[in-house]
């Protein structure tokens, strides 16, 4: 085998996983975890012996689209930061459009293999600590702008959205939009009663979920 035919297997090769793992997230988000494998390789447009050669089992696919999608969601966030005039926009865009939040809430609730990924996996767990670290910037400077509320932690945030992402079966859409509206505006620095307990860390709250 020539140097350049070798080159073309392994960029075909990479070009099939990440078509796999692009597919599995979207069925995942839309259908759930327990959608049929060959399903997935049929839209994907590979053979299931290819599938099945990348990622033996359901398992391995999972972590596979845990690892990917954590590094999304890193890269997501830190673009938010980075391109939103304010921390408050920042937090809001990535509540109200990141599909990849959505399903990394679903992954770590739904799929043992995806949360052990999240912790085990060498990349998926740096991905994961800086996701960590931007929320609580993000929410910390949210809270020096005066518009999120002082007595809430990046871990409540966390618990909130959880709760009401990682539901994707529930409610349609437009339910979906406006529990988060309401969640949201509860999260405004404007007089409310005060919490009981005290404020969660990302670390903590992510622990706790786990």
């Amino acid at each position: 085998m020539s140097t350049e035919q070798g080159m073309r297997l392994r960029a075909d090769a990479r070009r099939n996983r990440d078509q796999i793992i692009a597919v599995a997230k979207q069925v995942f988000l839309d259908e759930g975890t327990e959608h049929p494998m060959e399903e997935i390789a049929r839209r994907a447009g590979v053979g299931t012996g290819t599938l099945y050669r990348r990622f033996p089992d359901r398992d391995a696919l999972m972590r596979a689209v845990a690892r990917d999608n954590l590094g999304a969601l890193a890269a997501e966030a830190r673009t938010a930061v980075a391109e939103q005039p304010s921390a408050w926009d920042a937090l809001v865009r990535l509540l109200e459009h990141s599909r990849d939040l959505r399903l990394s809430l679903r992954l770590s609730l739904l799929s043992p293999a995806a949360c052990r990924a999240a912790h085990d996996d060498p990349a998926a767990a740096r991905h994961r600590d800086e996701i960590l670290d931007l929320l609580d910037e993000i929410v910390r400077g949210a809270q020096a702008e005066g518009a999120l509320r002082a007595d809430v932690g990046a871990g409540d945030i966390a618990v909130l959205g959880s709760l009401l992402l990682s539901r994707g079966e529930f409610g349609t859409d437009e339910m979906r939009a406006r529990a988060l509206s309401i969640m949201l505006d509860g999260l405004r620095a404007s007089p409310g009663a005060p919490l009981p307990g005290r404020a969660t860390g990302a670390r903590e709250a992510v622990e706790g979920l786990g």
